[in-house]
């Protein structure tokens, strides 16, 4: 480390920064919409980002009322948990990539069961603000490529 010059810490420490920071963006997700807080999961997208998942595209405001569909009020009265895996970072400039796991794990009254096993490509941008999900795709990993070639290309 002695022989690096000060713009290539400098360099090194800002993407050290922006992982820690995007890394802590994706791990909000689960414990916000466990809650049910609604503001809090809109606050990690961008103001036009997207939330794509089984054949639903959410906008910033659908994204907002997940946490009221029906069907994730049911996991919350029964006990639930978003567990996202720790993410594959790529950073080009303002803009990163993200793939992670995901699964949701439902209290059925006497053990926990995987209701969800996904795979996730989160998009993220830097606003003024910091970094936001500009895009996340969720595919279940139930045996179709798509996906799978989240996790291998990053594609959709």
């Amino acid at each position: 480390m002695a022989g690096l010059v000060s713009g290539e810490l400098e360099r090194r420490l800002l993407a050290l920064e922006d992982r820690a920071e995007i890394g802590e963006l994706i791990a909000r997700y689960g414990p916000a919409v466990d809650s049910g807080d609604g503001a809090a999961v809109a606050a990690l997208w961008a103001p036009n980002g997207t939330y794509r998942f089984d054949d639903v595209e959410l906008d910033a405001t659908g994204v907002r009322a997940l946490v009221s569909y029906p069907t994730h009020m049911d996991y919350m009265e029964r006990g639930c948990a978003h567990i996202l895996s720790a993410p594959r970072i790529s950073i080009d400039g303002d803009t990163a990539v993200a793939i992670t796991h995901s699964a949701v794990m439902i209290h059925d009254g006497t053990r926990w069961l995987g209701e969800r096993v996904s795979a996730n490509r989160w998009e993220l941008r830097r606003l003024p603000e910091g970094w936001r999900v500009q895009r996340r795709v969720n595919r279940l990993l139930d045996g179709a490529p798509e996906a799978r070639l989240l996790f291998s290309s990053g594609s959709d």
